[in-house]
């Protein structure tokens, strides 16, 4: 079974199109992209808020893990 869809394939291609034209940006900065990595996870991105078949982010878990992580770890020290 595949694990991206046809329409997450097609969202990653159209934004490695715009990249290479010069013409994709960044979402908060609005800066242009020119990272290849960068322009693949805003084509993913895109086509999860589409509903397009995408495995989920592994970013996500492993910051939440480290942040309780970072919190137990100050709430020792202040004892």
């Amino acid at each position: 079974m595949a694990k991206y869809s046809k329409k997450a394939q097609d969202k990653v291609e159209k934004a490695m199109h715009e990249k290479k034209e010069g013409k994709l940006k960044s979402g908060r900065t609005g800066k242009k992209v020119t990272s290849r990595k960068q322009a693949i996870a805003i084509g993913l991105s895109e086509a999860r808020k589409e509903g397009a078949k995408v495995p989920e982010k592994k970013t996500a878990k492993k910051s939440s893990a480290k942040k309780t992580a970072g919190k137990k770890a100050t709430t020792k020290k202040a004892k």
